[in-house]
């Protein structure tokens, strides 16, 4: 056989093998995160199957679409040379199509995240003040909390945060 045939069918070899390892490992290990990204086992153990399916789909036609060589192969150095440059592609585009679909399922991710967060996007810039307690509402012999001590309630002057504050007469606007 002509060296140029060898050089085909190593090269044919070694790509599909790495294709499979790689799918096999990227099925394996990925249905976790999937299944993180999506909350859903089912769902996540579809999309796995369709993410693998397109995997072998694109790399694979990517394998035979890059094995033609148009120039004659004349020794067995130059048939390395031109294997290696060829298998390095491969390992370039399935590292590619790897990266791709991390970042974009990542991306999913953060913005399913972000729709079920139970914090605020920006922290609390200050507290609204609480009104103290009514006595009678404290078990005997505990002590008042607030911040005023022991019978040092105000008792006049306007409370702009209680009740009625800015009222009226009957509740309407305030009076002028």
């Amino acid at each position: 056989m002509d060296t140029k045939v060898w050089m085909y069918l190593v090269y044919l070899a070694i790509s599909i093998g790495l294709i499979v390892w790689v799918a096999r490992a990227l099925s394996r290990n990925g249905l976790v995160f999937l299944e993180e990204v999506f909350a859903d086992e089912r769902l996540a153990k579809a999309v796995n199957s369709l993410l693998v399916v397109g995997f072998y789909l694109l790399n694979l036609g990517y394998v035979t679409v890059a094995m033609k060589h148009p120039d004659p192969v004349g020794s067995t150095a130059q048939a390395m040379e031109e294997l290696s440059l060829k298998i390095g592609l491969v390992l370039l585009v399935l590292g590619a199509l790897h990266f791709f679909n991390v970042f974009a399922l990542g991306r999913y991710r953060r913005g399913r995240l972000r729709q079920y967060a139970t914090h605020p996007p920006v922290a609390p810039v200050g507290r609204l003040p609480m009104p103290p307690a009514p006595r009678d509402a404290q078990p005997a012999g505990a002590r008042p909390v607030g911040p005023y001590p022991t019978g040092a309630q105000p008792t006049a002057g306007p409370h702009p945060a209680g009740p009625g504050a800015g009222t009226g007469p009957a509740g309407g606007p305030p009076a002028r």
